[in-house]
């Protein structure tokens, strides 16, 4: 159910991602099937949908961590999990005790050595020149030179993302995988880490997949968006998925896209009442087939 243009050739030989007719199955019970789709390499990618349709769920098949029940996956080429040192990671978003002392930069050299036996400064001295100089260089890039000496807990929301963000590009990625970074953040913080992240795609020429709620913070820095619903998936440019027709065919039911005097997508489910797009969707019947399936 991919939305196709005459791109196509050019972006399946130039893909980073690729999933064909791929189906997750667990506990019994199918999350989503058919689903294909090509993100090209170095592009910013949204993976959009309601609660509970399976889109933390297609983030850990990416990763390897879960098997798919039918179809192929890709990831630069590979199996997933084959290229595990080219992808980088963020988790859904962690909280941090105000108690906690490790400073931030400690934080982001965990993802150099957070795996390696024995202690950092038993590694040859190049090593850690490299390591060091690596570091500087991703702070850099996400902005949080300022306060990366800082204890962690004492860091804004938006502060702790960025430290994050760094964490997961220190190992110089080319896939970055992002499951929900903006969460729990305010509005114009969400803006900021937006920007940031496509920044990053951009000037690092990384491939982003981020899983969101809300497409409104984000949208004016996207690629394109990958639209889960009713069990499966529809993807292109975001005014070409987030539109009433697009996403009446994805549900099989009338849905109808509206944009707010300020500018915002809404998206409009029956028998529901409307509601910005984001985390409380009104096409409930997709929902309720498809469960909560972002959790396991």
């Amino acid at each position: 159910m991919a939305v196709m243009d005459a791109r196509a050739a050019v972006e399946i030989d130039n893909a980073a991602v690729e999933f064909d007719n791929a189906a997750v199955t667990i506990g019994g019970r199918t999350i989503w099937s058919n689903v294909t789709l090509t993100v090209p390499a170095g592009e910013f990618v949204a993976v959009l949908g309601p609660n509970g349709v399976g889109k933390s769920t297609l983030i850990k098949v990416a990763l390897g961590l879960l098997p798919l029940s039918a179809g192929s996956a890709h990831v630069l080429g590979r199996a997933p999990g084959g290229s595990r040192r080219e992808v980088g990671y963020l988790p859904q978003r962690r909280s941090f005790d105000a108690a906690l002392h490790i400073r931030g930069i400690d934080m982001v050299q965990l993802g150099i050595d957070g795996e390696r036996w024995g202690l950092p400064a038993l590694t040859r001295p190049s090593r850690r020149r490299e390591s060091s100089r690596r570091i500087r260089e991703v702070l850099e890039l996400v902005g949080a030179e300022a306060y990366a000496q800082r204890p962690i807990g004492e860091l804004s929301g938006g502060e702790q993302q960025r430290l994050l963000i760094a964490q997961a590009l220190v190992q110089d990625p080319k896939v970055l995988l992002l499951d929900e970074p903006l969460d729990s953040l305010d509005l114009p913080t969400q803006g900021s880490v937006a920007a940031l992240i496509g920044q990053v795609s951009r000037e690092a020429g990384v491939t982003v997949i981020m899983v969101a709620h809300d497409v409104n913070p984000i949208i004016s820095h996207l690629d394109r968006v990958i639209y889960l619903a009713g069990g499966g998936a529809v993807q292109g440019p975001p005014d070409e998925v987030i539109t009433s027709e697009t996403l009446t065919r994805l549900y099989g039911s009338p849905i109808e896209v509206l944009k707010t005097s300020d500018g915002r997508l809404v998206v409009v489910g029956q028998p529901d009442a409307a509601h910005a797009h984001g985390g409380h969707h009104s096409a409930h019947h997709s929902m309720h087939r498809s469960g909560h399936a972002d959790r396991p």
